[in-house]
């Protein structure tokens, strides 16, 4: 890209040429070859790719992108050395591209792609790949800011008009145990939903990467995305999004009026670690009366509490959505006994079930939604107001560079609630 060009200039060009679908009978029947690309080599990009390739026997992952080529060479080494999988790795080195536009090519070569970068990038990404007629499988959380969330709003839109599939990574949907519980729950098991207590209390991810460029570079903040708020949306929203999610699928896809909420920054105080907090505790009111009391933290220390749970309070009784029980106040325990899926590869088993059924799945409204549910939180504790879902969904904060280029880049200071401004 020209060094100059700016957040504006990238999304006007990003919009691929080539506007008709892919019509459903290109895919009817398991003998149709796929090409997949995967923009995005990580952890979870690399794993991404794995869970495609096993899902589908006639997926051949042809293309890979990264800004950097030494993720590229290290996914694609996993890749190759994966006995379930290697055979239908068929990525040539020129099909390796790096940079901030390498995505454009990898949409151009592939019929699905899987989008999985950073989640600073998604909503561009995922227009780009509609635009261009393709099926996509996109990684959570879809934007980091309401701008990004309103482009996937429209993009969601777009890919339904195409019959388009835009599966976004929401796993936990995808756990046959939890759709039993989550099943069992608005059959009325533990009567009207009241309550809901959600915790993502874990230790911090230790994806710090040693550089010895300076903090306020473009290269030093991409190889340490997740500390940066422009980049992961801070961990609210990267990792709790998922309580969130099972949040608003308990109930139906209602979504909060208002949150208020309080966090901070006490074990991260390196400023080598970026602009994140470490704890969020948010509480969602909504029209119909519930509550969702939210907490997270990513601390790393001896002997602290860690949990990972969504409690359920109904008036008949209630459910813990993670360990799949439910405890009515009259009536006997119900646990979950039978045969569960490996979240991560069910959905993706689904996506080519449906795609070659003629009847793509789209969640990219869903997606949206719960993205914008931890988005406002976030708001909530880095100012310390109460922020409504229409303050979250029209705010103007755009959380973008200017330039997408390498070379010095500030970034925003640690949010100080009562200080920091709602945008």
């Amino acid at each position: 890209m020209p060094p100059e060009t700016t957040r504006r200039d990238f999304l006007a060009t990003s919009a691929i040429a080539g506007g008709l679908a892919l019509a459903p009978s290109l895919f009817a029947g398991q003998n149709s070859a796929l090409k997949v690309g995967l923009v995005g080599c990580g952890g979870r990009g690399t794993g991404a790719a794995k869970n495609t390739l096993k899902a589908d026997s006639n997926v051949q992952l042809v293309a890979m992108a990264d800004l950097f080529d030494d993720q590229i060479q290290r996914s694609l080494n996993q890749l190759q050395k994966n006995k379930e999988v290697a055979a239908q790795v068929k990525v040539k080195p020129d099909m390796c591209f790096t940079g901030f536009d390498a995505y454009r090519k990898v949409i151009d070569a592939c019929d699905v792609v899987l989008l999985t970068t950073t989640p600073h990038f998604r909503p561009i990404h995922l227009k780009a790949a509609i635009d261009a007629g393709k099926h996509v499988f996109a990684e959570k959380p879809v934007a980091v800011d309401a701008p990004g969330v309103r482009s996937v709003l429209e993009t969601a839109k777009k890919a339904k008009e195409k019959n388009l599939s835009l599966l976004v990574g929401y796993c936990y949907r995808w756990e046959f145990a939890k759709r039993e519980t989550v099943k069992r729950i608005h059959d009325g098991a533990v009567g009207d939903v009241e309550v809901i207590h959600c915790n993502y209390i874990t230790n911090d991810p230790g994806r710090y990467h040693p550089m010895k460029e300076p903090m306020e570079t473009m290269e030093y903040q991409m190889r340490n995305w997740y500390y940066f708020t422009w980049l992961s949306g801070d961990h609210i929203v990267e990792q709790h999004c998922h309580n969130h999610d099972k949040a608003a699928w308990v109930l139906k896809e209602e979504y909060p009026t208002s949150c208020y909420g309080l966090g901070g920054r006490q074990s991260r105080t390196d400023p080598k670690l970026g602009n994140i907090f470490d704890h969020h505790t948010v509480v969602y009111d909504y029209k119909s009366g519930v509550r969702v009391f939210s907490m997270c933290r990513q601390v790393t220390a001896p002997k602290l509490y860690l949990e990972t749970s969504d409690h359920i309070f109904g008036t008949r009784g209630k459910a813990d959505l993670m360990k799949h029980t439910i405890a009515a106040f009259a009536g006997k325990p119900w646990a979950f006994e039978g045969e569960n899926s490996d979240m991560y590869d069910q959905e993706h088993l689904e996506f080519y079930q449906a795609l070659r059924g003629g009847h793509p799945i789209n969640n990219g409204e869903q997606a949206a939604h719960s993205t914008l549910m931890s988005l406002m939180g976030r708001m909530a504790t880095y100012t310390g107001q109460k922020i409504t879902w229409d303050m979250a969904m029209t705010s103007k904060e755009d959380l973008s560079p200017p330039k997408y280029e390498w070379g010095p880049l500030k970034y925003a200071p640690v949010a100080v609630p009562g200080v920091t401004k709602f945008v």
